[in-house]
């Protein structure tokens, strides 16, 4: 098992989870942040930290697409460690539908 991150991180990008994650799994899109699967420990700290309820255990149903785009995207964008600011409009999009489709980057963040 191991978590990933879902759509409703697009445009909300908060950070607690990067905070608490003791092996430092996530990564930092321009617009999302990603979990490495094969680093993540499955320890499961990360997803009650989420304020947008964007972070399930790959155990639910209809996640390949989530586990497909965390694997991927954790190949390409840098680590990310230290919890920033959301962007400004973070809470106008959380919750949104559709977000991927809509505005996915696949631009590489920060990272540290």
């Amino acid at each position: 098992m191991t978590y990933l991150v879902t759509d409703n991180c697009i445009k909300c990008k908060y950070m607690d989870c990067v905070e608490v994650c003791p092996v430092d799994c996530f990564y930092e899109g321009e617009n999302m942040l990603v979990i490495h699967p094969d680093e993540c420990i499955d320890c499961g700290v990360c997803e009650p930290e989420c304020p947008a309820d964007a972070i399930k255990p790959d155990t639910e149903p209809g996640l390949d697409k989530w586990l497909q785009v965390n694997t991927e995207y954790a190949e390409k964008w840098p680590n990310i460690t230290i919890k920033r600011d959301p962007p400004p409009e973070a809470e106008k999009y959380d919750g949104e539908e559709g977000k991927f489709e809509k505005y996915f980057s696949p631009e590489p963040g920060e990272g540290d």
